[in-house]
């Protein structure tokens, strides 16, 4: 099996020890927080863009839009961390609670986040006063250069790689795990670079198709049809990757080989896809059902 050797990329952007003082800036966290800069960015120029809004009126002031900020990084990070607890490895955390809030360990699922964030979103509205919908759209648009740089510190981060695959642009990762390809141990395991598969749809091509929508297709102005195409976008890319992304080790055994969370007749879903189709479902709902006549 032939493949793209993978490049040699530090984990961190630089580290200092002083002593018995260790810092390090890991890629993760800076794009975690270049993503939130992005998008922050982002959000600032749509409500200083009135004449895209409904009734030429933004749902937010400057302030509030930095309150709203602070909300969405502890829904995020709280979210996140709840959700990859909940969905993937209930077991483990269950035997060891107190490692819940060791984040720093790894461990963060979308899905957890997205929820996250539409419970600290709607807490928000409803303290400030503001409408659900103009807010859904403002955070959908400025949301996928942070899934963009998520999913290219993954890859650099050697982790939720690919299935095993004989394709020309095959990453040969490193790690025994990476390796490990049954009966082509053996031979240099290359793996689909599934990180930058998603990287590529959820982050550049939905991202393009959302800006365009808010800045010159004057979707902002019909309520809930950018989040609407965020929410079907994401379920829509994250589905199809699902067919080549390896599944979490716990989900796979002799009997489940492809991981399948949910299985039945030779039919089934990872969970990845099982937590997606809802995502689908919701936003091609409020894409399509504000519009009827």
């Amino acid at each position: 099996m032939s493949g793209i050797p993978f490049p040699n990329i530090s984990p961190d952007v630089f580290s200092i020890d002083l002593g018995g003082f260790h810092f390090a800036l890991r890629w993760y966290a800076l794009a975690y927080i270049t993503g939130i800069l992005l998008g922050w960015w982002l959000a600032r120029a749509a409500i200083r863009r009135e004449a895209i809004w409904p009734e030429a009126r933004a749902p937010m002031t400057t302030a509030q839009l930095e309150a709203l900020m602070t909300w969405l990084i502890l829904g995020v990070i709280i979210g996140g961390r709840l959700g990859y607890v909940l969905f993937y490895q209930p077991g483990q955390y269950l035997d060891d609670p107190l490692s819940i809030v060791k984040v720093w360990q790894g461990g963060m699922s979308f899905h957890g986040g997205f929820a996250g964030v539409v419970i600290a979103a709607l807490v928000f509205c409803r303290r400030e006063g503001i409408a659900p919908g103009p807010v859904a759209d403002l955070i959908a648009m400025a949301t996928p250069p942070g899934l963009l740089l998520g999913r290219l510190a993954n890859f650099v981060n050697a982790e939720l790689w690919g299935r095993p695959t004989d394709l020309p642009w095959g990453v040969i990762f490193p790690g025994a795990a990476a390796q490990d390809c049954g009966h082509l141990a053996a031979i240099a395991c290359a793996r689909h670079p599934s990180q930058l598969y998603e990287a590529l749809l959820e982050g550049l091509v939905l991202g393009t198709l959302l800006l365009w929508l808010a800045f010159r297709g004057g979707a902002l102005k019909r309520v809930w049809a950018v989040s609407g195409t965020f929410f079907a976008g994401y379920g829509i890319a994250r589905f199809l990757v699902e067919f080549v992304r390896q599944p979490d080790a716990q989900f796979v055994s002799p009997g489940n080989p492809l991981g399948l969370a949910f299985h039945w007749n030779g039919w089934g879903l990872t969970m990845g896809q099982a937590l997606s189709l809802p995502m689908i479902v919701v936003g091609l709902a409020l894409v399509f059902w504000p519009r009827r006549p």
